[in-house]
């Protein structure tokens, strides 16, 4: 386990940004705007989730897949359930189809889904690293 903590304010900030936008009634700028910002916090997300492992001494980090690396967050307790996380990384890689009204719509709602599950793992990495 390293000294160092991790700073977790880039993570803090995108998920404050989805967390504002998924309250606001949905149109197609709000739909469009929470998935542009459900981008990005799911980026940072998986990268604290695997710099925390690495932070707490797991096997090598770097070989795992996204869904190795979310077992062994569910593993850390890190988060609740990591078929979940699977979704939101699907949805992630659906964000690139989003001009087709379908796919948005599908990625809209993983992220109202998601948006919960990021504040739960941000209060976890805050009870190592703050």
């Amino acid at each position: 386990m390293s000294n160092g903590k991790l700073v977790l304010t880039a993570f803090e900030k995108a998920l404050e940004t989805l967390e504002s936008v998924v309250l606001l009634p949905k149109d197609e700028i709000v739909r469009d705007a929470t998935i542009q910002r459900f981008e990005y916090t799911y980026e940072l997300a998986w990268k604290m989730i695997k710099r925390h492992l690495d932070w707490a001494g797991f096997a090598d980090t770097a070989s795992l897949s996204k869904r190795d690396l979310f077992r062994e967050a569910a593993k850390a307790k890190l988060i609740a359930d990591a078929d979940a996380w699977f979704e939101y990384h699907q949805a992630r890689n659906e964000t690139s189809h989003t001009y087709e009204v379908t796919a948005a719509e599908e990625v809209y709602a993983a992220a109202l889904k998601f948006t919960p599950d990021a504040r739960a793992l941000l209060n976890e990495l805050k009870k190592h690293h703050a």
